[in-house]
């Protein structure tokens, strides 16, 4: 199999034609599948690096590559935990277009990452999120699954909605610019937007948001709000920030960045408010270290079983 061919196909620029050769080349044999999903990985694992020279070097050999090469570069790219559907669970009665279509990524505890989609749409997505895309948009909508958060600059496309699906509601856009928190364990489901127009639902309701509002479901009904600080979307850029929070708060948006529980044991810290940014790299010890300064408590720290102790 042609080496361009694959890549061009992971990037959503193949024909029908050119489709069907895939696919028929990969039910030739396990070893073709095989060889099929090592190259998604690694093509993957190198777009999550935003690393494109590679890309494009490595795309004029016509040869694969060994497992050793896949395993290094696949640590290097350790800050997201990444699966392809059904690669390793492959069944021959599993559809192969939904081999080759679906792929999901998963960004572990105190990591970020930024991606491209087939259709030029741009996603960055937080700590402890998943997001599930087809490798090309074929049908009538782009629609993409997410738990957690992520921002959002879809790529225009009025023929073609897009479409992001949670636990606790959609979120349908042509072309815009939002941030969209859906975090399946906390039951979260916010929208800012920042640019065009979307469509909220959740249930039976709906509602239609305009640039510098957001849209929080709250007991089952959808309340629209304008942003208020626009700092806590920096997310993106690695910072956690904070206007005038609460003590609780702060420790409930630390537990979903660093992937750890926090008790708290101290009861004259719960309505302490704390204005701040904090560095997400820096560490969870160090942040509460800065938060001392102004409140006054101590912690303890399990690193067995990541709990932290708010004393």
């Amino acid at each position: 199999m042609n080496k361009e061919l694959l890549y061009n196909f992971f990037q959503g620029k193949t024909s029908m034609q050119e489709e069907i050769q895939i696919r028929n080349w990969m039910e030739a044999s396990p070893e073709n599948r095989k060889l099929f999903l090592e190259e998604r990985q690694l093509f993957d694992a190198m777009i999550l690096l935003a690393d494109e020279d590679k890309i494009r070097s490595y795309q004029k050999k016509n040869i694969f590559i060994g497992n050793y090469w896949i395993k290094e570069v696949m640590k290097i790219a350790a800050v997201i935990a990444m699966t392809l559907i059904g690669a390793y669970a492959y069944d021959r009665y599993t559809p192969k277009e939904e081999l080759l279509a679906m792929q999901k990524i998963t960004v572990p505890a105190g990591q970020r990452i930024n991606l491209e989609l087939s259709d030029g749409t741009v996603i960055w997505l937080n700590s402890r999120s998943t997001i599930q895309y087809p490798a090309s948009f074929s049908g009538k909508n782009r629609t993409v699954q997410l738990n957690g958060e992520a921002y959002f600059e879809v790529a225009h496309n009025a023929q073609k909605p897009f479409i992001v699906e949670t636990a606790k509601g959609n979120v349908e856009v042509l072309g815009t610019k939002f941030n969209l928190e859906a975090y399946a364990d906390n039951n979260s489901f916010v929208t800012s937007l920042m640019e065009g127009s979307v469509k909220v639902t959740s249930g039976t309701k709906e509602r239609l948001i305009k640039p510098d509002e957001m849209v929080v479901l709250d007991h089952g009904d959808l309340k629209v709000t304008p942003i208020e600080d626009y700092n806590v979307y920096r997310w993106k850029e690695g910072l956690i920030c904070f206007k005038d929070e609460t003590f609780v708060n702060i420790m409930s948006k630390f537990e979903t960045c660093y992937g750890v529980t926090i008790k708290i044991e101290n009861q004259k810290v719960i309505n302490s408010r704390y204005t701040g940014k904090f560095r997400q790299s820096d560490g969870i010890s160090y942040a509460l270290r800065v938060l001392q300064k102004d409140v006054k408590f101590t912690f303890e720290r399990n690193e067995e079983n990541q709990i932290i102790y708010i004393k």
